[in-house]
């Protein structure tokens, strides 16, 4: 990416010099300082940015690490990266490939080699696909066709497979090679059509609509092999993720490598890593329903010979046990007859036993009962005795509230205002007692003994009788 301006270097470390002992000049900078401190100036001039350029002497060592120089028309740059980065590139650098790299500029200081540090790399105009397909991706998750409650269960015995591929691709050969080997008998039809190219993911959407429309297939692959991601655009289109969710049949994906992934594979009710992995996760091997069929058929067997066996035993437990019913019935008679003996015993002996310990503690309670007749006056006497105190106290005590209530009524402030007596209070309520309290155009009120009623002042004249 282009640069037009760069930040100034910041104040660093003062570098090492070398002083000669004979040399009583200015100090000399050595070798090593000289570079660690250009280094040092590269990595604070600059911040991480994105380089693209064409991979040349594309180097991998024993210790993972990258190796390459990136160049373009008019020069060329060293570059590294190491081997925790590399390990998440995604795929493999080749000569010649047009890449942008997120990288940091500095020196390898033992050599004096300028070189970029890589952090990240892609293959050139990814960043602008790749930021494509997540928004394609988001937009359609929001709208539901990746939700997982949609996606239909595979048929477990797939009579016929239908695929969806070009037919000079190396992953239709794979795929029917898989299927021949695992499930001779399932027929296979394919619907032909490009699987890269200007108007591929229509011709795809139109492949995988008339697959649905015929209804001649149990389930269905879409698949092509690897490639790059320009290469495998077409599966990244919106068209075809609609017609793979609105096919009759499930639909498993199957583009690309293990690591690649399209908005075909969210779409589709099964993502397969490989086309290969499609055709076997499309059918059950034929050996392996064979050997499920044969150890059904052998454990049905003995489930027959077991019940079979369990069967006649029983029977024969079963005709010994059988007697005459006549027999049975006088048995069943006699256990009859003995239960009620034993009923009318159990019942009968309790209730005497019972009877006769009531009339023990009857006999053991009248003789116990004491006698009553001299307590009973005593208390006659004593209750007559208080019914006349209570009485004598009832009246005192009527007489003492009477003669209360009289001296409370003379005290009653009603009674003086029914002799034509009069409570004077101002607008507040507080009582007035004095004339210096009354003010000319001032409101009170007056309390008599049949109501109250306001009054206004005209003017004040203080009098003393």
């Amino acid at each position: 990416m282009p640069i037009d301006k760069f930040p100034p270097p910041r104040p660093g470390p003062a570098p090492a010099f070398a002083t000669s002992e004979a040399d009583s000049g200015p100090p000399m900078l050595t070798v090593s300082a000289l570079n660690q401190s250009v280094a040092r100036m590269l990595e604070r001039s600059f911040p991480l940015i994105w380089v693209k350029g064409e991979i040349s002497n594309f180097t991998r060592a024993a210790s993972g690490h990258w190796y390459f120089n990136l160049k373009d028309e008019g020069a060329q740059v060293r570059a590294v990266m190491f081997k925790g980065r590399a390990q998440h590139a995604g795929f493999m650098p080749r000569e010649g490939d047009k890449v942008e790299v997120r990288t940091l500029v500095t020196l390898y200081a033992p050599r004096g080699d300028y070189q970029l540090n890589v952090e990240a790399i892609r293959r050139s105009g990814v960043g602008d696909l790749y930021a494509a397909f997540v928004q394609l991706k988001e937009r359609l998750g929001r709208e539901g066709l990746f939700d997982p409650a949609g996606k239909r269960p595979l048929p477990g015995f797939a009579r016929t497979v239908g695929i969806v591929t070009s037919p000079q691709a190396a992953a239709l050969r794979d795929v029917l090679t898989t299927l021949r080997r695992r499930a001779p008998h399932v027929r296979v039809i394919l619907y032909p059509t490009p699987v890269q190219g200007e108007g591929a993911a229509q011709r795809i959407a139109h492949a995988i609509a008339t697959a649905s429309a015929r209804a001649e297939c149990d389930l269905l692959l879409v698949c092509r092999g690897g490639g790059s991601i320009e290469d495998l655009w077409s599966f990244n289109e919106e068209v075809v993720a609609r017609a793979i969710v609105a096919c009759a049949v499930p639909v498993i994906s199957g583009v690309g490598h293990e690591t690649d992934f399209t908005i075909a594979d969210f779409a589709a009710d099964l993502r397969a890593p490989t086309p290969t992995a499609a055709a076997e996760l499309a059918v059950v091997a034929r050996e392996d329903r064979l050997g499920e069929l044969r150890d059904h058929a052998r454990d049905l067997t003995r489930g027959l010979r077991r019940a079979l066996t369990d069967r006649a035993q029983t029977l024969d437990w079963l005709s010994r046990r059988l007697v005459n019913p006549g027999a049975t019935i006088r048995h069943e008679r006699v256990k009859l007859q003995a239960l009620q003996s034993r009923l009318a015993h159990g019942i009968g002996l309790p209730a005497t036993q019972m009877r006769h310990r009531l009339e023990r503690i009857s006999a053991r309670l009248a003789h116990q009962l004491p006698d009553t007749t001299q307590d009973r006056r005593v208390m006659a006497e004593l209750a007559r005795r208080l019914q006349g105190s209570a009485a004598a106290s009832q009246q005192q005590r009527r007489r003492a509230l009477a003669g209360l209530n009289s001296q409370l009524e003379l005290l009653n402030p009603q009674r003086t205002l029914e002799r034509g007596y009069a409570i004077v209070t101002d607008a507040s309520g507080r009582v007035l007692q004095s004339p210096a309290e009354l003010s000319a155009r001032s409101q009170i009120t007056l309390r008599l003994a049949q109501g109250s009623a306001e009054v206004g002042i005209a003017s004040v004249q203080p009098r003393l009788d």
